[in-house]
């Protein structure tokens, strides 16, 4: 015969074995806790995720565009709708005399076409590598050698050709690098440099392709970035930029994303506020199954009792239990959350209509982490009173109920 030591331990296992319903119970009501906790605050991260990345891509103060054409430069940026709008590029000249600017870089936007002549119509965006302050830290993560005139750089979503290039009018530029998602219009946009860009057009005009630009003449551009100095702030920047300069429209960073992270505040403080009512309810429903447990269970603590079993040794064998089944729970509905957030990001991302970027595996285990702390504390938590009660029973008068 085999002698197995009955420590708290032991006997829990035991006791959850013997009851395999009520064992199942007690996790399924952990799962559902652990899946809203743990998805919930999941999506939430990835949409502040999306939005730190999105604002740090973006780099500019301000950005200055023809008037008229401010919501076409938020959707290209935010949701990478193609536009196109142009303005004398002399402006530059304007804009760097204004005080508070530290660095102004036009860029140049035309769009390619959803026909044989291009793999897709995207957004063209041209920058000057000598002023550019934007793109070319960006490039850099992935290249770190200079970008050639006739080479291009695509953005994550960018499907590229098996060659490693891409289609623009009839003809195949190399791709120099393939950037790291941004959670902007920027992952559906093809970046070059101003020469490559007059590259596209005399090509694209040889193929008898003309372009709204044409009708602008040679020196225009789309759009003008700036950089302000630490002694001046941007708010006070677009201030003089509108009294200064005629036929221009003006977009602060802050208040580009602004919005975005209105809608993300709002979105976390739901988690949260679902998150502690899931929590309380947990409590409520396992605080009724341990109750009922225990009552159903008091000739066989009372029997424990006789064997030796301290006050303090049925407290914790009723903890442990609780404790185990709701880990087990919560490690299902962290699974389940796993599978159900993770293979569909892409998916949630556009159906939130935000800048949803997955945050890094190191945080997705810190959050896991507590995501179970938080869980296995509701079990206790929930079977201490039933625990504390059925340890103050008279064990002589409980085997005689009943008879």
């Amino acid at each position: 015969m085999i002698k197995r030591k009955l420590d708290t331990a032991t006997l829990s296992l035991a006791n959850l074995k013997a009851k395999p319903v009520r064992t199942t119970c007690l996790a399924l009501v952990a799962a559902v806790l652990a899946f809203a906790l743990f998805g919930g605050s999941i999506i939430a991260l990835n949409l502040r995720q999306g939005l730190n990345v999105m604002t740090k891509r973006f780099g500019a103060d301000l950005m200055v565009v023809p008037q008229g054409a401010a919501e076409k430069a938020q959707d290209t940026i935010l949701n990478g709708k193609t536009g196109y709008y142009y303005f004398d590029a002399s402006i530059i000249n304007t804009i760097e005399c204004i005080d508070g600017v530290a660095c102004a870089s036009p860029q140049f936007f035309l769009t390619s076409l959803l026909t044989d002549c291009c793999d897709a119509a995207v957004q063209l965006i041209a920058y000057d590598p000598k002023t550019d302050f934007v793109v070319q830290p960006w490039i850099t993560e992935k290249h770190n050698e200079t970008v050639a005139d006739g080479q291009v750089v695509a953005g994550s979503r960018i499907t590229l050709r098996p060659n490693g290039t891409i289609k623009l009018y009839n003809r195949e530029y190399p791709v120099a690098a393939q950037l790291s998602p941004s959670a902007s219009g920027f992952d559906t946009s093809i970046f070059m440099t101003m020469n490559t860009m007059r590259l596209l057009i005399d090509t694209a005009h040889a193929e008898k392709y003309g372009f709204i630009a044409d009708n602008y003449g040679d020196n225009i551009i789309s759009a003008v970035l700036i950089q302000a100095s630490s002694s001046k702030k941007p708010s006070l920047i677009e201030a003089d930029l509108r009294r200064r300069v005629e036929g221009i429209d003006v977009l602060v960073s802050q208040g580009i994303f602004s919005g975005i992270a209105q809608s993300i505040s709002g979105f976390e403080n739901y988690i949260r506020g679902f998150s502690v009512i899931i929590w309380a309810m947990a409590i409520i429903v396992l605080a009724a199954v341990f109750s009922g447990n225990i009552h159903e269970r008091k000739k066989e603590f009372a029997l424990l009792r006789i064997l030796g079993a301290t006050r303090k040794k049925l407290v914790a064998i009723v903890l442990s239990e609780s404790a185990v089944a709701v880990f087990a729970g919560s490690i299902a509905g962290i699974v389940l959350a796993s599978l159900t957030v993770f293979p569909f990001s892409t998916y949630i991302g556009e159906r939130l209509a935000l800048p949803y970027l997955d945050i890094p595996f190191l945080s997705i285990v810190l959050l896991a982490i507590v995501t179970i702390a938080i869980s296995v504390l509701a079990g206790p938590l929930s079977s201490l009173y039933s625990a504390l009660k059925i340890s103050r029973a008279e064990t002589y008068f409980t085997m005689r109920e009943g008879e």
